[in-house]
């Protein structure tokens, strides 16, 4: 604690280098009124941080005038009772300021990581619940860095930054207070050399906040280059495609940049501590000198000259880091107001208030003149957090125009198309991954977006071309879809998806780790553990963008098997690349340009002879 308000330590040192431009920054209005909100729950435990904060500045002023009255009143008057009681005092202080030291820690960490926590929880619960076209425009690190680096400097607002300024204003007020009581002569004489000091403080920290601001765009730069190749798919690229040492001289190139900047970085903070240490050298020598001359000649006492030289180590700390405060206390209200303008973005997909399950029973599932567009990137995310945002405030075009059928109860519907047709998005709308702007989708008869997504998510389940598993276990990857799920039951979906076999040869079964999205397992194993998954939820609707489309003719026949039985009993609506899946299909609905141009089963379009026959003979017929 007696080093916080002494000399230049490292808040001072940290507050040269943070970036002034953030007090060009335009706060939302409003942001510390919900800044208070958030401490409010932490009220009590700030007040006894900032009690203890300003008592251990106390202390430190406490010492020097303690060592004075040592020297003016005990030794000059060879008092030995009084210096070993002024001696035992300043111990008994010590060990005072230790304790205060712990204090001060806990409730810090006490503030600091319920708030962090608080903020943590909150950002994620929120980003969990917005669309997908959220995360489509969303660089995946700017997101994190709201939940890591921002959330942080948002913690910092409540602690560090309002204990510095808390510490540095009391500790300037009694240091000056106490050496104007002393002697105002020889404080006048202290501040004389002050401008040799706060000058170059400002022109030093201009120079560390830029040079900071670009070793922290050139760290970024490394992270998202080793983010990018260090993931299997980045890395199978980067193998297949890279060149190596290209590669290597490029990501060599940016760290020797880091290096270069960090070099530079530490200079100027050597120089300024070098030149501090002189400054605060010249000033001891000044007050030494003068206060000297004027001890000598009995104007004051020697104990009065040392309490003024201690004092006055104690006054540059605190003024270099007021001198620098509007950048700290923007940085951390900065901090908040990213964080803020993550949680005011409302996910266009929501539960409404008073939404209900969906009817139980066997599905229907029914498009009602449904029409639908992308949303705007301004309605979906945030440029701040796109790598490379771009102007993108005009409404898109129609994908969907007028789509209408009925799936029913058991019912196979398959949809066939040209790439860019709008089959996708029609899948989509039954999830409610997106809203329809005009018509309805229905299950059952209910609206989706009347329906509580906990049900919806219950009643529909999906498997993607590229089925998607977590780096963790295979029984966890199960249980993602069901955790209640007993290994019974587990093994049962497994032999279902005609999977149990390879399961129960593997070492370690169950507790197998599948890598990196699942990169450790063949392509035709993932689409057989999505199936498992799809069958331990037990949807009533199953929605399939074609499960085999990229599989070979072994995996191709594992999976189709799998297929029957998770289709067998649900109502179905799959994206169909293989000409199997269109013969078994109760309805097939051609989608061309995002509108249905035919519907009916196979042997009825192919006597048509119109859309439908000629993508079955440019697309299907090879299947024969």
């Amino acid at each position: 604690m007696t080093m916080m308000g002494g000399g230049f330590g490292p808040q001072a040192m940290r507050s040269l280098r943070r970036d002034s431009s953030v007090t060009k920054e335009r706060l939302a209005p409003g942001t510390v009124r919900r800044i208070a909100r958030y401490a409010r729950p932490f009220s009590r435990h700030i007040a006894a941080f900032l009690a203890l904060v300003v008592l251990g500045s106390v202390i430190v002023i406490v010492n020097p005038l303690l060592m004075k009255a040592i020297i003016d009143e005990g030794i000059a008057n060879k008092d030995t009772a009084l210096v070993v009681r002024l001696a035992l005092a300043i111990a008994a202080l010590a060990v005072v300021d230790a304790a205060l030291g712990l204090a001060q820690r806990w409730f810090s960490a006490r503030v600091g990581e319920g708030l962090i926590y608080n903020l943590r929880t909150e950002v994620f619960d929120h980003v969990q619940r917005m669309p997908v076209a959220f995360f489509m425009r969303t660089q995946t690190g700017a997101l994190v860095s709201r939940l890591n680096t921002d959330v942080i400097g948002a913690q910092r607002a409540l602690t560090s930054t309002l204990s510095s300024v808390v510490s540095n204003v009391v500790m300037l007020v009694l240091v000056l207070g106490a050496m104007i009581a002393l002697s105002w002569q020889i404080t006048a004489v202290a501040l004389v050399l002050l401008p040799i000091f706060i000058f170059p403080a400002k022109w030093v920290g201009r120079k560390m906040s830029g040079l900071t601001r670009e070793q922290m765009e050139l760290d970024a730069e490394m992270s998202s280059m080793m983010t990018e190749r260090f993931n299997v798919a980045g890395a199978m690229v980067a193998k297949l495609y890279g060149r190596p040492e290209e590669e290597a001289e490029v990501f060599g190139g940016r760290a020797g940049r880091v290096r270069d900047v960090g070099v530079t970085v530490a200079m100027y903070g050597t120089v300024f501590r070098v030149a501090l240490g002189l400054v605060a050298a010249l000033a001891t020598a000044l007050v030494y000198g003068a206060g000297g001359v004027l001890a000598v000649n009995g104007a004051f006492e020697v104990g009065t000259l040392v309490a003024l030289a201690a004092l006055l180590m104690r006054l540059y700390g605190p003024l270099t880091s007021l001198s620098n405060v509007h950048v700290d206390v923007m940085t951390a209200l900065v901090s908040f107001d990213r964080v803020f303008e993550v949680l005011d973005l409302k996910p266009m997909v929501a539960e409404k208030p008073g939404a209900e399950p969906v009817p139980a029973g066997p599905a229907t599932v029914e498009f009602d003149e449904v029409v639908f567009r992308y949303p705007a990137a301004s309605e979906v995310s945030l440029a701040s957090l796109e790598s490379v945002a771009r102007p993108d405030t005009g409404q898109s075009h129609e994908v969907l125009r007028g789509i209408g059928f009925t799936a029913r109860p058991g019912e196979l519907v398959a949809l066939v198309g040209p790439s860019g047709a709008g089959k996708t998005t029609i899948t989509s709308l039954v999830s409610r991954l997106y809203d329809v702007n005009e018509g309805a989708v229905r299950i059952n008869g209910m609206d989706v977006r009347e329906a509580t997504l906990a049900s919806l998510r219950d009643t529909v389940g999906v498997v993607m071309q590229d089925a998607h598993l977590f780096h963790d276990t295979i029984g966890a990857n199960l249980r993602y879809a069901r955790p209640g799920a007993t290994d019974g039951e587990i093994w049962e979906a497994l032999r279902a998806a005609q999977i149990a076999d390879l399961v129960e040869s593997l070492p370690e079964g169950l507790e197998t780790v599948v890598g990196d999205r699942g990169y450790r397992l063949s392509g035709g194993e993932k689409q057989r553990l999505a199936l498992a998954r799809l069958l331990l939820k037990a949807p009533r609707v199953v929605v399939l963008d074609e499960a085999t489309a990229h599989l070979d003719s072994e995996s191709e026949a594992a999976v189709q098997r799998a297929l029957k039985t998770a289709l067998a009993g649900r109502t179905s609506l799959v994206i169909a690349h293989r000409l199997s899946t269109i013969r078994e299909a109760d309805q097939i609905l051609v989608v061309q340009d995002g509108r249905i141009v035919e519907s009916g089963r196979h042997e009825e379009l192919l006597a048509k002879d119109a859309v439908y026959a000629e993508l079955y003979r440019t697309q299907f017929a090879h299947d024969r």
